[in-house]
């Protein structure tokens, strides 16, 4: 099958032959990241931006578990110009995942801590001057992580579950 994925500093192309321990990982990744809030759109003034980048950050460990559980066999592309399950995974940590946390995690943490106590979690949220850049920066990681998911579901053979499928 085909890849390609913009990750945002860093594009990846070729193709991915799955062997039968990658499809598998593939899907425990896929329903991790489905069911989270990196690939559903945050509408405005809807939920709050720390919870977000939290579940991002979980997606580190997740990963990380799926690999381990997996062991070296994930890593090991089919073909000799292949990409492995294990290489996608990582490249979408460093490359997509951990800049956006890099960035953002410490300035909202320093908004955060200036938070009054008569001031509710929200209210001080949406106050934040970056609070709208921060949302865009999260749709585009959601919009490149759908691809992402995308990606896993035809590696798991099965049709993507983001898509309601008729009645």
């Amino acid at each position: 099958m085909q890849v390609g994925l913009n990750l945002g500093v860093l594009s990846v192309s070729g193709t991915w032959k799955p062997s039968q321990v990658e499809r598998q990982a593939a899907w425990e990744l896929y329903v991790e990241l489905i069911t989270r809030v990196a690939v559903v759109p945050l509408e405005p003034g809807v939920g709050l931006l720390r919870e977000v980048l939290n579940s991002l950050y979980s997606l580190f460990g997740t990963t990380r578990d799926v690999l381990r559980r997996h062991g070296p066999a994930v890593a090991q592309p089919q073909t000799d110009d292949g990409h492995s399950f294990g290489e996608l995974a990582v490249l979408v940590l460093n490359f997509e995942l951990r800049p956006l946390l890099g960035r953002w995690h410490p300035l909202l943490e320093q908004w955060e801590a200036a938070r009054p106590n008569s001031t509710s979690r929200t209210e001080h949220e949406v106050a934040w001057q970056h609070a709208g850049q921060l949302r865009d920066a999260l749709e585009q990681t959601r919009t490149r992580l759908m691809a992402y998911a995308d990606l896993l579901a035809q590696a798991a053979c099965v049709p993507p579950l983001t898509i309601p499928h008729g009645p």
